[in-house]
């Protein structure tokens, strides 16, 4: 019940929101005109002052696991640089390819992240994720996506990455600004359970970044990747601007 009534509030949002834009672009030319120069005043001020509490604070938010990640009931299994959660007699089966640093990946995780989790328990879905180190130049310095990603398929060799994954993006660092490092990477691990060396090492070595790559390689090659995140199922892309898409599919 607590789901579908999120579910019935963010429609209604969404609805209030399309009802807002409308009416505004159905405005006169002269209150449109008034709107305008008050969203810039406000973007402005917002920017001035998110610049600075930025300035001031300079630092990223640690990685610490958030109180409410949990693990996931279904079947996990690292295949190569892609990791598979979810029955074999789920109804869809769906490609997420998406990277720990990327903004709109965090933004897909909140809109759709609970609703892929509702359907991957019930047994109608199955997802293969592939993190990809895509913006491995946009982080400061150069190569989160790379580590995170790493980092994450070695998270699935103990059994933790479902957790993990959920905790890098609950805990996501601006782009362009520095990612979580391997030692960061290392405790979230250790925090979420994991112990002995074998974990520690494969981070630190980076010793699944070639199966990462060869994920990013590969949907490349393909000819109809556009950037993360995307969506496929049997290599077609899944329009996720769609709100009722995931429904669409497990039908």
């Amino acid at each position: 019940m607590g789901g579908a009534e999120r579910n019935a509030r963010k429609k209604k949002q969404q609805q209030r929101a399309t009802t807002a834009v409308s009416a505004a672009r159905g405005a006169s030319g002269d209150r449109s005109k008034v709107v305008i120069g008050i969203v810039v005043v406000a973007v402005l001020a917002v920017a001035v002052i998110g610049g600075v509490i930025w300035s001031k604070s300079g630092e990223k938010e640690p990685l610490a696991v958030p109180q409410d990640v949990t693990g996931v009931s279904a079947p996990i299994v690292r295949e190569g640089g892609a990791v598979v959660v979810g029955k074999d007699s789920a109804k869809a089966t769906i490609d997420l390819y998406e990277d720990f640093l990327c903004p709109a990946c965090g933004t897909f995780k909140k809109a759709y992240g609970d609703e892929i989790k509702r359907e991957i328990e019930a047994g109608t879905l199955k997802v293969k994720y592939h993190a990809l180190p895509f913006l491995n130049k946009y982080s400061d310095p150069e190569g989160y996506s790379r580590d995170s990603a790493n980092a994450a398929l070695c998270a699935a060799d103990e059994g933790k990455f479902w957790e993990y994954h959920e905790t890098l993006f609950a805990k996501q660092p601006e782009e362009g600004g520095p990612g979580h490092t391997k030692e960061e990477l290392v405790k979230l691990g250790t925090d979420l359970g994991i112990t002995g060396d074998t974990f520690k090492q494969c981070v630190e070595s980076g010793a699944h970044e070639a199966d990462a790559q060869a994920e990013l390689d590969a949907v490349k090659a393909g000819g109809n990747f556009g950037g993360t995140p995307t969506v496929m199922q049997d290599g077609k892309i899944v329009d996720w601007d769609d709100e009722d898409w995931l429904t669409n599919l497990v039908k």
